[in-house]
């Protein structure tokens, strides 16, 4: 599991922290009548998810190599 931490903390930040930023800038502003497709917004936290896994894995394998 040790080798997998980059990548699943990467998705979790990158997950929740689309639907955070989603929910603070686009559902406040938004009027309660207004439909939003789900699936497109879940699709879309999923794929931010992805690159920052992708972006942690490349971060803990570049800090792992200069360990002593």
């Amino acid at each position: 599991m040790k080798s997998k931490a980059g990548i699943l903390i990467g998705f979790v930040v990158g997950l929740t922290g689309f639907l955070f930023l989603f929910k603070l800038i686009v559902l406040d502003h938004t009027s309660p009548e207004d439909e939003l497709a789900p699936g497109i917004v879940v699709l879309a936290s999923i794929l931010s998810g992805v690159l920052f896994a992708f972006a942690g894995r490349l971060l803990q394998n570049y800090f792992g190599k200069w360990r002593y």
